[in-house]
């Protein structure tokens, strides 16, 4: 299983009154470890978007464990939960400095065209990717 991983750092403006990070940031976050991941499969999501297919999510679920504060530093890791050839759950775990987690969640998306929203299936389209998801996943 690969599990790629990114380091963000938590900025002032991505935090409440309460001093913690907003709870709809971390989705930010889960796109770009999700991101991070696609290119380290050696694909790339804009292509993709370029070539008229997007990939929406259909299900998100979350928990959130331990806050994130202004000037820490956060670790997401993310990898391909489960996979079936048309939908992709990527599995999430955002990390404090201490090593703790702080969030653990999985979206699930699948393949569309973009003009019509008609889904794809992910394995005909791009075979290619679909065999890198089937050696990555869990």
């Amino acid at each position: 299983m690969l599990i790629s991983k990114k380091e963000i750092e938590v900025r002032y403006a991505e935090t409440d009154q309460m001093g913690v990070v907003y709870h709809a940031n971390y989705l930010i976050w889960m796109e770009v470890g999700r991101t991070a991941l696609i290119k380290d499969l050696g694909f790339s999501y804009a292509e993709m978007e370029q070539e008229g297919i997007i990939s929406p999510v259909v299900d998100l679920q979350i928990k959130y464990k331990k806050p994130l504060k202004y000037g820490d530093t956060a670790l997401v890791h993310t990898w391909i939960e489960e996979y079936n050839g048309f939908k992709v759950g990527y599995g999430y775990k955002i990390f404090t400095p201490a090593g703790e987690v702080a969030v653990e969640a999985v979206s699930t998306h699948v393949c569309v065209k973009k003009d019509s929203f008609k889904p794809i299936q992910f394995r005909k389209h791009y075979p290619e990717w679909h065999r890198a998801y089937e050696e990555a996943k869990k």
